[in-house]
């Protein structure tokens, strides 16, 4: 299934292959992510050293991440190379290629639903993820963190936004870094409790926006626990002040106290 993908790898790719079989010369591999294609990997370049016993490095059925040196379509050819792959390259290679993998099964698990085939919905909904978000996985996780607005923001049809988008959120797992603090705010309006909520609805709006996710619980009026979570420690603290000050500055207008105080 190519989903998008081109007939060929380009030179100077990354690709996953899996061994096929294992000759004195060198390994013949195939693509993991070109199907019926099959590429050679010369013995020159398995290693920047000698390879006395090729097998010492390379064995059958072995999933490997390889550089594409040339491509001849019409000889049906692909070479490449192991030697030129660091070890970096093949981590970020391995771990985009299983998120891909993963996105193309939770594609396949909302066509079903729609009643229609999985290459039917990545021309439609799945390539403009692609466009709007990078890759399909990424569009994918955008639904997990922000639901069918992430993929409404891309273009995908509501009725396709809402399968895609509710099958993230039950099988992508976001992981981040989480801060927490306390929030108390208190009016002495008569619509307070109206006016707490509605500011705090508006804040999980701010937190989004500045690509976080905010959970708020009572403690006891008029205390409430913040817990929002980022990436990384610093997107949180950078979100996390957005959220307070916009509290800060929508009491501005109301007849309360509102303050915070970091946990």
């Amino acid at each position: 299934m190519s989903l998008g993908r081109p007939e060929w790898p380009e030179v100077g790719e990354l690709v996953v292959a899996t061994v096929r079989r294992v000759e004195s010369y060198g390994a013949y591999v195939g693509l993991d992510e070109y199907p019926n294609k099959e590429g050679l990997l010369h013995i020159s370049e398995i290693s920047s050293r000698w390879v006395r016993k090729i097998r010492n490095h390379v064995r059958q059925n072995q999933k490997v991440v390889l550089q594409v040196l040339r491509t001849d379509p019409g000889k049906g050819q692909v070479d490449l190379s192991l030697r030129r792959v660091s070890k970096d390259d093949k981590r970020k290679k391995i771990e985009s290629w299983k998120k891909e993998r993963k996105a193309v099964t939770l594609l396949t698990q909302a066509a079903q639903q729609l009643n229609t085939d999985t290459e039917a919905l990545f021309d439609g909904a799945g390539a403009k993820l692609v466009d709007h978000y990078g890759s399909l996985y990424e569009g994918l996780e955008a639904a997990a963190k922000n639901g069918m607005d992430a993929l409404k923001e891309a273009g995908v049809e509501p009725k396709a936004a809402e399968a895609l988008s509710e099958i993230a959120k039950e099988k992508i797992v976001i992981r981040g870094v989480t801060i927490q603090g306390v929030l108390e705010a208190s009016t002495m309006s008569s619509y307070g409790i109206q006016e707490i909520k509605d500011t705090f609805q508006k804040a999980e709006e701010v937190a989004q926006d500045n690509d976080a996710t905010i959970n708020i619980s009572t403690l006891g009026a008029p205390k409430y626990r913040i817990q929002l979570t980022a990436e990384d420690y610093k997107k949180a603290e950078y979100a996390l002040d957005k959220v307070v000050k916009f509290a800060e500055e929508a009491w501005g207008s109301i007849d309360g106290i509102v303050a915070f105080t970091r946990e």
